[in-house]
């Protein structure tokens, strides 16, 4: 089996029963292990607290767990080197998903076309 990886995009549309992905994505999301980078719990409470999200970073992670898709636990320092060599955007967040994913050569389920764009192992 190989790792997948979530964006907070994804995080939520599956914490909302609204996923929207393509066939090839459902299908790894199904049957591959799925895990998000602590960086989507972050971005994600960060967009609670504006305003922009309704829910809580808890409230998204422990159902996220009820369903068998948990937090990477890969150390940060290695993430942050891997993000120091991504200059396709200054989001910091999309950095450090991406960067997370390509340190664990995974796939990343996102519906984000820039990440799409420039992540190869990036689908929607």
């Amino acid at each position: 089996m190989s790792i997948v990886m979530i964006d907070t995009h994804i995080a939520v549309a599956l914490y909302k029963g609204r996923l929207d992905v393509s066939r090839r994505a459902q299908r790894l999301l199904d049957t591959e292990v799925v895990r998000y980078s602590p960086m989507v719990a972050l971005e994600l409470e960060l967009l609670h607290e504006i305003g922009r999200a309704q829910v809580p970073a808890e409230r998204v992670q422990a159902f996220l767990d009820e369903i068998g898709i948990v937090e990477s636990k890969e150390p940060l320092a290695a993430v942050v080197r891997q993000a120091l060599t991504l200059r396709f955007t200054r989001d910091p967040f999309d950095r450090l998903i991406v960067a997370h994913a390509e340190l664990l050569r995974a796939a990343l389920v996102t519906r984000d076309s820039t990440l799409q764009a420039h992540y190869a192992g990036a689908l929607g």
